[in-house]
């Protein structure tokens, strides 16, 4: 658990935190190496320290390094690699990381960086969903599941925090945990730029994610209000289960300042969200 602040961040606790990482504390790897590459901007560094904490198995390191490679982060659009982004997924996906799991399984229903398998999509959509309900039971082992979780009640989590699954199971459950990285991140950017991570950059409209763009629309946008944006198409499904999904309405588009565009949008949010 990462004790230190975003705003407590200062080079004794990044020394600190190297010095867990150099003697081969694998969380400590991967949470620095987060936070170099997004919020010192030192991506070299950054991703090293990922891949470290990767090649140990480490799934959240993983799923970030595809993060990285779907999106080509710390680079250009050409730098984008679907097939490797998939790769890194499919083995996090392997460990039970759960978003990984709904990142393949929206990659094989749509046929991005992989070959089209919908049945198979649905199949670890399913998977994701089954393990982020073991995980709350599992933390309450002397409760029986209330009620309120096992109804099916499309409009309930309109007004609460629950995080409804798929209507295969009718179940609704507390919105997980954000990683002790992706909440330092979220404090960072929050934190000193009022959520504006750099000149035209936008951060991830998830709130348990906390990445920022490196590049100017780099993230994709909800097609039907343009208002959101996400790092992935895991971050956009739970999203759109916790939030936006009440929220979205047609808006106008705008063209952007600069004439660039990353051909990022989403598609509009029901067909996208089968989840929900």
């Amino acid at each position: 658990m990462l004790a230190v602040k975003a705003q407590n961040w200062s080079e004794s606790s990044h020394r600190f935190l190297k010095l867990c990482a150099d003697s081969g504390n694998v969380e400590a790897c991967y949470t620095l190496g987060m936070i170099r590459f997004y919020c010192l901007q030192n991506r070299g560094s950054g991703a090293s320290l990922m891949a470290k904490a990767a090649i140990s198995s480490h799934a959240s390191a993983l799923y970030s390094l595809a993060v990285i490679q779907f999106n080509g982060s710390g680079g250009t659009k050409s730098d984008k690699d679907l097939h490797a982004g998939v790769t890194l997924c499919a083995r996090a996906a392997f460990l039970g990381h759960i978003d990984a799991l709904r990142e393949l399984g929206h990659c094989l229903q749509d046929g991005y960086g992989v070959k089209q398998n919908i049945a198979e999509g649905r199949r670890f959509l399913v998977q994701a969903n089954t393990r982020e309900l073991a995980i709350v039971l599992a933390a309450n082992p002397s409760a029986v599941a209330p009620r309120s979780w096992l109804t099916c009640n499309p409009h309930r989590h309109a007004a609460g925090g629950g995080c409804p699954l798929l209507s295969d199971f009718g179940c609704n459950v507390p919105a997980p945990e954000a990683h002790p990285a992706n909440q330092f991140l979220s404090e960072w950017f929050w934190g000193r730029n009022g959520g504006i991570p750099g000149p035209g950059l936008r951060l991830c409209s998830h709130s348990g994610c906390g990445r920022p763009e490196t590049r100017r629309h780099e993230f994709r946008r909800c097609s039907v209000c343009v208002a959101v944006n996400y790092c992935s198409r895991a971050c956009q499904a739970l999203d759109w289960k916790l939030r936006h999904k009440v929220e979205c309405t047609a808006a106008e588009r705008w063209a952007d300042e600069d004439g660039e565009n990353e051909d990022n949008d989403m598609v509009n949010g029901e067909e996208a969200m089968e989840e929900s």
